[in-house]
């Protein structure tokens, strides 16, 4: 089944890719920038990631073209829509890599080929160029604090389970780190368990496993990598009769996790603006694909276990529980209210305070408010990139600030 979803999804890659062919985008202002995502199953690559970036680009370099293609959790077929963007010519490639050890290879015959390749969220091992993602240690830090403040001195022992990442994923141990330095001496770890591929499934899985080893009673709080993990906790937990629910963290900002918030069940999510994100690695990849330095864009170094002071720009993460939804997801437009409160959860969405307009609503008097010569309720990160992009423009490169070892 493996092989034959690998020559499906390489068929339609090449589809894809058709506009990456030899010969096109070979002048200073038309080249083409590659996107590979990792996966099909996580919601925010399709429906946020991958557009924003081809907007972003578009909105950059107006002749530039995007060839996009999805590894489907696959690390094999990622390497041959690497290898495939490497042949046909795409002048700079955005990586996630789905391994980072398992791209290397690529990503070196990307240097040889004098491809650049921009890593995105995850730190691709190998001579990458740059380097966009979230402080992971932060991440982590944010869901121990939250956990503590959610178990309160009702849970004198503080006994949790901690449920990790995919152990192949650098951010995993980057988070897990960012985590133990809040919840070292605080907390009990009883079990603590990997979740290949961060999947819902698994976490399932093991949380039951867990309970069943230590017994309900004796549990809590879980620490909850991403939000699909944070999904298995819950069903897990709701299967064995826990009630009330326990103190679970997340981090994706999900759809479903946010409703889970709202609903009582989930105690909180990391939100981690894709917008910001997207519009770094794009515009990343067209100063590579122009030839151009990006330390400009940089505002740090990191290092990987292959490459030294690769220039990066980590982006704050931000976390969301019932009362701070409206002023973030909202408010950055990743959900409307309408889409967050359908009718089996206006009666959670009226105690949480999400009354406020629509995202219609919200466009509206965004404009007026533009019109009338401000945007006070406008997204911070918007300014933060755009502040990046001037100085692309104004000056040369320069060297980055700072250190950072995410996924040691």
């Amino acid at each position: 089944m493996r092989n034959a979803l690998a020559a499906v999804i390489t068929g339609l890659m090449a589809v894809s890719m058709a506009g990456c062919g030899e010969g096109e985008g070979e002048g200073d202002d038309a080249f083409t920038v590659g996107l590979l995502l990792p996966s099909s199953a996580v919601p925010r690559w399709e429906r946020f990631d991958k557009p924003m970036i081809e907007k972003r680009v578009k909105a950059l370099c107006p002749d530039c073209k995007v060839a996009y293609a999805n590894a489907a959790d696959d690390a094999t077929i990622q390497r041959q829509q690497m290898n495939s963007l490497i042949t046909r010519g795409a002048r700079a490639i955005i990586v996630d890599a789905v391994d980072v050890k398992a791209l290397r290879s690529s990503v070196q015959a990307a240097d040889r080929a004098h491809v650049p390749v921009v890593a995105y969220d995850r730190l691709a091992e190998g001579p990458v160029s740059g380097f966009v993602s979230f402080d992971g240690a932060q991440v982590g830090r944010l869901q121990g604090k939250a956990l503590l403040k959610a178990m309160g001195d009702k849970a004198k022992q503080r006994r949790i389970v901690m449920m990790n990442g995919d152990p192949v994923s650098p951010n995993t141990a980057w988070y897990r780190k960012g985590a133990r330095s809040v919840l070292d001496d605080k907390v009990t770890i009883r079990k603590e368990y990997a979740n290949l591929e961060w999947r819902t499934d698994i976490a399932r899985g093991n949380m039951t496993a867990a309970i069943s080893d230590l017994g309900p009673g004796r549990i809590d709080g879980v620490l909850a990598a991403n939000d699909a993990i944070a999904s298995g906790v819950i069903s897990a937990l709701k299967s064995a009769g826990v009630s009330p629910l326990l103190p679970v963290t997340g981090q994706g900002a999900d759809l479903d996790a946010v409703q889970r918030i709202v609903k009582g069940e989930q105690t909180m999510t990391v939100y981690k603006s894709f917008r910001q994100e997207a519009d770094v690695a794009a515009s990343m990849a067209v100063a590579l694909g122009h030839g151009r330095s990006v330390h400009a864009i940089a505002t740090t170094t990191v290092d990987s276990p292959t490459t030294q002071d690769v220039p990066a720009v980590l982006l704050t993460p931000v976390p969301v529980t019932a009362g701070t939804i409206e002023r973030t997801l909202v408010r950055d437009e990743v959900y409307s209210i309408h889409e967050i409160c359908p009718a089996n959860l206006r009666s959670a969405c009226d105690r949480a305070g999400l009354t406020g307009p629509t995202t219609k609503d919200t466009k509206e008097t965004k404009e007026k408010e533009k019109v009338k010569g401000g945007d006070p309720g406008g997204v911070p990160a918007r300014a933060g990139v755009a502040r990046h992009l001037q100085a692309v423009r104004r000056r040369p490169g320069a060297p980055g600030r700072g250190t950072a070892t995410p996924g040691r």
